[in-house]
C-alpha cells in the first residue's frame, strides 16, 4: 500500500491524484458503469456487481441505480438498508450504515474535506477525509448532505433536504441547514 492511500485511511492529509488512488477510482467507476447500466429486472446483476463494490452489503439491502462513489470498499450496507436513485457517497474515509435505513433520492455523504485556509495545499489537491456513521432504523429524506465526521444515532428521522454538519443523537427528527434536532421521537 502506498504512502498517500495509508495517509487517507489514517485520516491524515493525502493527495487524490496519486496513482494507486486514481487506480482505484477507475475501478469502483468500472464496476459503477456496469452497475449504472443494469436494466429494470436485473437485481440480481446490480446485487453482483454491488458485493464486488462495496466493503459490505447487508442481507436483504438494495441500491438503486443512479449510483456514484469514489473506492466502494470504505463503505458498509448494514442488513435491509435501502439507498435510493442518485445516491452520492464519497468514501475517502469509511462510511458505515447500519441495519433497517432508508435513504431517500439524491442523498449525499461525503467525507472528502479540503483546506480552508492553506490556499497553496488546495492548490496542490491536498485533502483529508473523516468518516460517516448512521445507525440503525434511520431515514434519511431525499437530497439530505451528511458532511465529513457527523454520525447520526439510532432511529432518526433527518428531513428532506437537510444539510447534517453534526452530530444528530438518537430517536429524533432533525432537518434544515444547518441541520437540527427538531423534536424528539
Amino acid at each position: 500500500m502506498g504512502e498517500h492511500k495509508e495517509r487517507m485511511l489514517r485520516g491524515e492529509p493525502y493527495q487524490d491524484g496519486d496513482p494507486e488512488l486514481l487506480a482505484e477510482r477507475r475501478r469502483c467507476q468500472e464496476l459503477l458503469d456496469d452497475f449504472n447500466a443494469t436494466r429494470a429486472g436485473e437485481e440480481q446483476r446490480r446485487q453482483d456487481v454491488l458485493g464486488r463494490l462495496l466493503g459490505r452489503l447487508g442481507t436483504g439491502s438494495w441500491i438503486m441505480p443512479r449510483f456514484q462513489c469514489d473506492y466502494g470498499y470504505l463503505i458498509s450496507l448494514g442488513d435491509n438498508s435501502f439507498v435510493n436513485y442518485d445516491a452520492i457517497l464519497l468514501d475517502c474515509a469509511p462510511i458505515s450504515i447500519g441495519d433497517d435505513v432508508s435513504i431517500g433520492p439524491r442523498a449525499q455523504l461525503l467525507t472528502a474535506l479540503h483546506p480552508m485556509t492553506d490556499h497553496q495545499a488546495r492548490r496542490e489537491r491536498w485533502e483529508t477525509a473523516a468518516p460517516i456513521s448512521i445507525g440503525n432504523n434511520v431515514w434519511l429524506g431525499g437530497g439530505v448532505i451528511v458532511c465529513p465526521g457527523v454520525t447520526i444515532g439510532d432511529d432518526v428521522v433527518i428531513g428532506a433536504g437537510s444539510v447534517v454538519t453534526r452530530d444528530v443523537p438518537d430517536r429524533v427528527f432533525a432537518a434544515g441547514n444547518p441541520c437540527r434536532t427538531i423534536r424528539a421521537l
